[in-house]
């Protein structure tokens, strides 16, 4: 078969998907903005959305990998914690070996 090749994605499971690419994206996108909106926005994702997953990743984390302030004087915000740190070099890691891992074996692929 012409153009065969091998594809996937990889993530972490708890209770539920805890982490993949696209949580990695919105992890990013906060530390970026320091603001769990403005990272919504960027991914054009609505912020209850983005706000669901941060609440999924917290509740299922053993400490949040997002903290959170609410508005008022200052402004509110939304800071990548150190255990969100933590995961997001893990899984940038792992998704380069799985890369590196769907390169290998496709080459293998019978043409």
């Amino acid at each position: 078969m012409v153009g065969l090749r091998i594809n996937g994605r990889i993530w972490l499971e708890a209770q539920d998907r805890f982490f993949g690419i696209g949580r990695m994206e919105l992890l990013e996108g906060i530390q970026r903005t320091g603001s769990i909106n403005q990272a919504a926005k960027a991914m054009k994702m609505s912020y209850k959305r983005a706000w669901e997953l941060v609440h999924s990743m917290n509740t299922q984390a053993d400490a949040p990998l997002v903290s959170t302030q609410t508005g008022g004087e200052k402004g509110g915000g939304a800071v990548v914690t150190e255990e969100g740190l933590k995961y997001l070099t893990y899984y940038r890691g792992l998704q380069e070996r799985f890369q590196q891992f769907l390169a290998e074996e496709n080459k293998k692929v019978p043409a």
